[in-house]
């Protein structure tokens, strides 16, 4: 009995929804930091074959969502400080300026989303959920990056948003945001007045505050 190889539409379908899966979960946190992945484990997990478990781990390690070691441990990123530093330093740098050229295209609807958002936010930290203050933290930041139309610029810090998942996660005790929501207000509230030095500060507070906690 001949057994037809799966054809090549489903195998890309099957490494996509892989690949998308783990990508969500590592940039959540969902992930601790420095855990081993395996290929099989992956396509168990899955019920996918190999090659799109590994063709996901590719991906993802191009992206710095995880690291492949010289002895080909694959894991997720466990930063030490100087990186925690250099990845704010991208942040403080490409944040604010997102946001800068997502403010002339700023409407009532976006600036209401925000504000649901920060809603999301504020609940997130009252539960003490990390994941899904991570969650909600990143919707809002992507919700109006997105209106600066500069993909090349958001791809960038999304990668950082990768590498720092794992990390934020397992840290999250130590952060204690109860400034993010205030930050996110201060945006807003820029968002609404136009201001655009206003938001690029807020902006840059927001995303720098955490992240140089962490790394004293």
């Amino acid at each position: 009995m001949t057994i037809n190889p799966r054809p090549p539409e489903l195998t890309f379908l099957a490494h996509e929804s892989v690949f998308r899966h783990l990508r969500s979960e590592i940039m959540y946190g969902e992930i601790a930091p420095g855990r081993a992945l395996t290929i099989r484990g992956i396509a168990d997990r899955f019920g996918v074959s190999m090659t799109p478990a590994r063709e996901a781990v590719r991906r993802l390690t191009a992206e710095g969502a995880l690291t492949l070691s010289k002895t080909g441990r694959v894991a997720t990123p466990s930063l030490n400080i100087e990186r925690i530093e250099e990845l704010a330093a991208i942040r403080a740098l490409l944040e604010p300026e997102l946001a800068a050229r997502a403010q002339t295209r700023a409407y009532p609807a976006l600036i209401e989303r925000l504000q649901n958002t920060n809603a999301t936010i504020e609940q997130m930290i009252v539960k003490n959920d990390a994941v899904g203050y991570i969650r909600a933290n990143l919707d809002f930041h992507r919700t109006l990056y997105l209106r600066a139309q500069a993909p090349a610029m958001l791809a960038i810090v999304e990668t950082v948003w990768l590498q720092l998942g794992p990390t934020m996660s397992a840290l999250y005790s130590r952060v204690q945001r109860p400034n993010a929501a205030g930050d996110h207000r201060s945006a807003i509230a820029a968002l609404r007045a136009g201001d655009e030095p206003g938001l690029k500060l807020a902006i840059r507070s927001d995303v720098t505050r955490g992240l140089r906690m962490l790394a004293t």
